[in-house]
Formats: C-alpha cells, sequence, structure tokens
C-alpha cells in the first residue's frame, strides 16, 4: 500500500484483519525462552489495503448491549433503596458486610504509613498540584466595539464524585490524580468511592490521599452500585453533579446509562481497558520497549498495547525475547499474557508513516522512543497523554510526574482530553453595555432579530434605543 496512512483517517470500516496473524517466536538457539509465550500479532503496513489498516483501530469488542442490561437493574435499585441497595450488593460482590455506607473524612484518624511510602506520595501530590495550579488561566476582558465588554470566568463544579478502582489493584495514585485538581478548583463537596477492604476499612494509602487532595465523603462501595449512590444520592451520600475516574466495564456502564438520566450528572469521559501504542526505532532498548508495553498488559486481560516500529534496523527477535522474559517473571504476568493476545506489532516505513498511523488508532498513552524525539511532537494529534525519549517510561505519568493518568481509551483520545483542572470547572460568559456600546452594536441586534422574526428580541434592543434617542436602523 504505497498511499500515506494519513489519507486512511477518512476509513468507515473497522474489519478485523486476522489473516494476517503472524505469532512471534520466543526462541532462543531454537528454544522457547520463559513459560509464557508472547502471541502478539505483526503487520507490515505497506502490504495491508486501506481498509485493513483502519481495521486495526479496532480495540477488543465490549458487549455493552449485555452490560447495560446487567447495570440497569442495580443503577434502578439503588435510586430507590438508597444506601440498603449499596449494602446489599457490597455484600453480595465484595462480600464484605457494612456497618456504614459514607464515612466523614473529616472524622477518620490519619492513617499511619511507612515513611518511604509516605515521600512518594507526598513528591507525587507536589508534582501533580504545580502542574494542574498552572492550568489556572487568568481572567480577560474583551471590548470587541467601545462599550462592549465580554469575559469568561471560572467556576467550580459544587460536587463531584471521584471512583478509585479496588479489584485486582488498589490505585491511591487515582485518588491524587482526581482529588488534587479538584481541590483546586475549590469543589466543596468531593466524594470518593472506592471498595472496602475485607474488614469494610479503606485502604491506608487511598486514605493518606484522599486527606492530603480535600476529599470530604469516602463511599465505601464500588462498581456500578458506587456510581449510582453518587448520581442519585442516598441519605448518607451527596448527590454529586458530576463523575469521574476509571474503572470497569460495569463502572463505565453504570456512568454512560446515569449521564443520560435523570440523575442529572455529567461525567469525565467514556472510559475502557488501558492501553499503549509505542513507537521504537533501531536505537530503541528492547528492554525498555518490552517493560512499557508490559507496564498496561498488566492492567488487566483486556487491555491492549500496540509495537509500532519506525524504519529498518531494529532488532524486533531482542523485542520479543524480552516481552517473553519479562511477561513470564511478573506477579500479573497472567493478565499480560492475555492481554498480548489481542495485541500487535505494526512496521512503518518511517517515523511519519508511523504518527500517521498512531494518530489513526488515538492511544491512551503514546511511547515515543525514537532518537530525537522531540523534533516529531507537531506531528501528534490523537493521543491521551504523550512520553517523550527513551528515558521517559509511562509509569512516570501514571504516578508523579505531574501530569494526569485518568485519560481518554478506545480511540476516544480523537475528540476526548484527559482529565485537568478544565474537568472541574465550568466557564460562564459575561457581557456588559454601556449606553454608548448599545448605540452602536443595538442596530446590527435589531436587523438580525428582524431577519430571524424574533419581534421580542429586535424590541428588547429597539426600545432601549428609542429611550435614549438613538438611531433604530443600520
Amino acid at each position: 500500500m504505497d498511499t500515506a496512512i494519513s489519507s486512511l483517517l477518512g476509513a468507515e470500516q473497522f474489519t478485523a484483519v486476522q489473516k494476517f496473524s503472524i505469532p512471534f517466536r520466543t526462541k532462543t538457539n531454537g528454544h522457547r525462552v520463559g513459560t509464557v509465550r508472547c502471541a502478539m500479532k505483526s503487520y507490515r503496513l505497506s502490504e495491508l489495503s486501506r481498509d485493513e489498516v483502519s481495521g486495526l483501530r479496532a480495540r477488543p469488542r465490549i458487549d455493552f448491549t449485555s452490560i447495560f442490561g446487567i447495570v440497569k437493574p442495580i443503577v434502578n435499585d439503588v435510586q430507590s433503596r438508597g444506601d440498603a441497595a449499596v449494602v446489599d450488593y457490597t455484600s453480595k460482590f465484595d462480600k464484605v458486610a457494612l456497618d456504614n455506607v459514607v464515612e466523614l473524612v473529616s472524622d477518620l484518624q490519619d492513617p499511619q504509613l511507612d515513611p518511604a511510602v509516605k515521600e512518594a506520595f507526598d513528591v507525587a501530590y507536589d508534582n501533580i498540584y504545580a502542574f494542574h495550579v498552572s492550568q489556572r488561566v487568568s481572567e480577560k476582558t474583551t471590548e470587541n466595539i467601545r462599550g462592549v465588554r465580554c469575559k469568561r470566568i471560572a467556576r467550580c463544579i459544587s460536587s463531584v464524585g471521584l471512583y478509585v478502582p479496588g479489584g485486582t489493584a488498589v490505585l491511591p495514585s487515582t485518588a491524587l490524580m482526581l482529588s488534587v485538581p479538584a481541590q483546586i478548583a475549590g469543589c466543596r463537596t468531593v466524594v470518593l468511592a472506592t471498595p472496602p477492604s475485607s474488614d469494610g476499612s479503606i485502604c491506608k494509602e487511598v486514605l493518606y490521599c484522599a486527606k492530603k487532595g480535600g476529599v470530604t465523603h469516602i463511599l465505601k462501595a464500588g462498581g456500578a452500585q458506587a456510581i449510582a449512590a453518587m448520581a442519585w444520592g442516598t441519605a448518607s451520600c451527596p448527590k454529586v453533579e458530576k463523575i469521574f475516574g476509571p474503572g470497569n466495564q460495569y463502572v463505565t456502564a453504570a456512568k454512560m446509562i446515569l449521564q443520560n438520566s435523570e440523575a442529572m450528572i455529567s461525567i469525565d469521559m467514556p472510559a475502557g481497558p488501558s492501553e499503549v501504542l509505542v513507537i521504537a526505532d533501531k536505537h530503541a532498548n528492547p528492554i525498555h520497549i518490552a517493560s512499557d508495553l508490559l507496564s498496561q498488559a498488566e492492567h488487566g486481560p483486556d487491555s491492549q498495547v500496540v509495537l509500532v516500529i519506525a524504519g529498518d534496523d531494529v532488532d524486533v527477535g531482542a523485542i520479543e525475547t524480552e516481552i517473553s522474559k519479562q511477561c513470564a517473571s511478573l506477579p500479573r504476568g497472567d493478565f499480560a499474557s492475555k492481554a498480548l493476545g489481542h495485541s500487535f506489532t505494526v512496521f512503518a516505513r518511517d517515523m511519519a508513516e508511523a504518527l500517521s498511523f498512531s494518530n489513526l488508532y488515538a492511544p491512551e498513552h503514546l511511547i515515543i522512543n525514537v532518537k530525537d524525539a522531540e523534533k516529531w511532537e507537531g506531528l501528534i494529534e490523537n493521543a491521551g497523554s504523550v512520553f517523550m525519549g527513551q528515558w521517559s517510561p509511562e509509569s512516570v505519568g501514571d504516578y508523579a510526574s505531574g501530569t494526569n493518568h485518568v485519560l481518554p481509551t478506545y480511540g476516544y483520545a480523537r475528540m476526548y482530553s484527559g482529565v485537568s483542572l478544565d474537568s472541574f470547572q465550568k466557564y460562564i460568559t459575561v457581557q456588559s453595555l454601556t449606553e454608548e456600546g448599545l448605540r452602536k452594536l443595538g442596530p446590527y441586534v435589531a436587523k438580525m432579530a428582524e431577519v430571524e422574526g424574533l419581534e421580542a428580541h429586535r424590541r428588547a434592543v429597539t426600545l432601549r434605543l428609542q429611550g435614549m434617542g438613538a438611531a433604530l436602523t443600520i
């Protein structure tokens, strides 16, 4: 295929390209390395048709039709029974009997953390705070016509809900990523929902981050029932106006259902399984490439990782060996190996073709591990968060560089941004006119209202102009 990959952005067909599947051979001297088989497929972009390349942007399919059928009754039950429903579902799904559903953070004692753990989260907090506080926009007034002043003012979303997953791994880092911008924005009610431990307690690291980030309430529940409790409000859980945070397919389905319901909430973004796209050239270290791919694959079996080889002379065999070797030694290697089963490698002729494919795929995380990576920044169009050069692993963004790790997945980076300070604010426009300003602008407004046949609109202007003895026409 000689046409540029960028020309494929308009392609509509999402055909799976299974017939080009080529399993990696993870062998050294004829023997298999490790116990985990790397099952990533490989494709050469120049040999694929337009539709086949377009098909590569499809993620592992989530059947939301059936998931909605499971989640909707839970959402409705929480709406009608409130806390009692949350207690029942937490018992059923998490095997935890709750004495109380919500804790006031101000009533909880500061958790005792290992000093090294505390220092790590403190450094992360400081960096996340610094990056997000820098996003404040100074208020500016524009005077388009003399006497016609317009501006935009920021106001916090008063009540927000933060979802921190706790299934196969606790994620106190997500508590920081969500609470810090809410704290900077000045949100007055901040409810953090997270599944409780087996004894009904809250993970101490999550609690530490919640306290540091200004969370006001902790909802000890996970899953669709937690999302529903925050959206509808219960006797103990305040109702929120916007819900943030990653989660499994049931959490995502609940968010999608509730944003289109009488609960009157908004959500940060649609979210799917975690993903990364790594662009590597001959200068990239195979050990680093493998570790970056596996850092996302270990999230879960439904994650997807993509390796894009840019140019020639890349030692793909060394990369394959490293993936298999590292995966075999991971505590979550089983999750990672399953994720690799629906992941793939593509071969691009050069960086321009590699970045065109990346823009088509629109990854949550984009790692550009090539020589002089920064010079390619101008060609990046669709990505949640980007990691430039050989010394920028995706892990730093997940934890402590300062950028936010709550990002659009499933290709939504084409139209959604990651969580930022703006996510916790709304903007109000303000205009004020002097008499001179209305004299100058009013006749144009009156004429436009006349064209649209909205007489009351026209009179709201002309009656004022008449009162000041001004001209009514342009």
